[in-house]
């Protein structure tokens, strides 16, 4: 090892920061594991797909809390996608000069709270498709449908949008959603708030 340079181990561990906190992670996996047991293993209105429905949105209640509560970049507070936020970012991206994150982007945290306000009407919905109210009525059913679709649809955006971002970055966002690390910032990068 030449003089002045970090063995492997270590130079990995320098080279990474703490970005996602257990609970950021635990609550993504749950909503995928959740969305996938829903959408394509349980039958629709049968018992397993409501107890899984009602998971989901207790981690959603968890997540919430947390956001406000928890960790730095888990907070609303650190990523809120303001439309001054929202459009010098879509900006940035449309010259090419978009500058890498260690938390969520505006665009990120604008589908990160769409995915979020989509499961809560998931919830809600299919909570009323149960209640002696609402048994039957079609239109309960029909939104609860629509809310579906549009959770997938979000999540294909979500994952293409992920692999880009991981491909543009050289990181691979994926991964640190599991390890809950990602590459320190360097000096074309930023974290800035506004």
């Amino acid at each position: 090892m030449a003089k002045g340079t970090l063995p492997a181990a270590a130079d990995q561990s320098a080279a990474t920061v703490k970005v996602w906190d257990p609970v950021v992670r635990l609550f993504h996996w749950t909503i995928v594991t959740g969305v996938v047991l829903n959408l394509w293993v349980f039958e629709h209105g049968k018992y397993a797909h409501r107890v899984t429905g009602y998971a989901v949105v207790a981690a959603l209640a968890v997540r919430l809390v947390w956001g406000i509560f928890g960790t730095g970049h888990a907070r609303f507070s650190d990523f809120f996608p303001t439309p001054r936020r929202v459009i010098a970012h879509a900006s940035a991206l449309l010259r090419g000069e978009d500058t890498r994150r260690l938390g969520h982007s505006p665009l990120g945290a604008l589908m990160m709270l769409a995915l979020m306000a989509v499961l809560a009407g998931l919830g809600l919905s299919g909570w009323m498709m149960g209640l002696d109210a609402f048994w039957g009525a079609k239109w309960v059913e029909d939104l609860h449908g629509l809310l579906a679709n549009s959770i997938m649809a979000l999540a294909i955006l979500h994952i293409a949008a992920a692999v880009v971002e991981s491909l543009r970055h050289r990181e691979n966002l994926p991964w640190a959603m599991v390890t809950g690390r990602k590459r320190a910032l360097g000096a074309h990068d930023a974290d800035i708030a506004d």
